[in-house]
């Protein structure tokens, strides 16, 4: 009879599936599920990885392994009526890993440029990866800017005011972030899900075969948006 019971009993949810606003299966049948490809940008060590990692499973790695290429994993967040999920892919910010970028972000529906607010430098990298997407990225993708490491204001070198001026003039979401302690983290994703579109002329299983990195097409789902129930 345990046997049975077991048999009958369904599987359990995967971790990062029960994270976001969870709702019963069935519960709301008319939700939709949206899937936008997600790319992470910036120069190496600003935390690109470590946000992913905060986002998807909830941690933290003071030791975070640098990223070699792009690294991708998958995380939703519920609004409403629609559960979006992010294909999210992380790129690697070493130099000799630029010219593989525009593989990742052609074709992407958004992006989190990301800088230390610690090193100027990064911040200046940034606004040369914002006008690289602005310039050859689908002209619908939104972009975000994320000054991560913000647990380290005592030792901030870039000012909120800074970013948050340059952000508004170039229309860009902005917010401060530390991987370490959570902060804004989770609120990033959401304020992205929201600004992404949420209709979708596409079949689902037509808009299936067109995710992931598209060489060919830089725009080709520059209109696309949102998987139909």
């Amino acid at each position: 009879e345990e046997r049975e019971q077991r048999r009958r009993s369904p599987p359990a949810l995967p971790a990062m599936a029960s994270r976001g606003t969870a709702r019963p299966n069935g519960n709301l049948p008319q939700t939709k599920i949206c899937q936008f490809k997600l790319v992470l940008l910036g120069d190496m060590a600003v935390g690109k990885s470590s946000l992913v990692l905060r986002f998807v499973k909830g941690q933290f790695d003071e030791f975070q392994e640098t990223t070699i290429g792009a690294a991708f994993l998958a995380q939703s967040v519920c609004l409403d009526d629609t559960t979006v999920k992010f294909e999210i892919w992380d790129t690697a910010g070493q130099e000799r890993y630029h010219s593989l970028a525009p593989m990742y972000y052609r074709g992407a529906q958004a992006a989190i440029v990301v800088f230390d607010i610690t090193k100027p430098e990064t911040f200046e990298r940034a606004k040369a990866w914002v006008k690289e997407l602005q310039r050859q990225a689908s002209p619908s993708i939104v972009i975000a800017l994320a000054g991560n490491k913000a647990d380290l204001a005592d030792k901030r070198m870039v000012e909120y005011e800074e970013a948050q001026t340059y952000a508004e003039d170039t229309g860009l979401l902005f917010m401060e972030t530390s991987a370490k302690t959570a902060m804004n983290v989770n609120e990033l994703f959401l304020a992205i899900a929201k600004k992404m579109p949420k209709t979708d002329t596409q079949h689902p299983t037509h808009a299936a075969r067109h995710r992931g990195v598209n060489l060919h097409d830089p725009d080709a789902q520059s209109s696309r948006g949102c998987c139909g129930n």
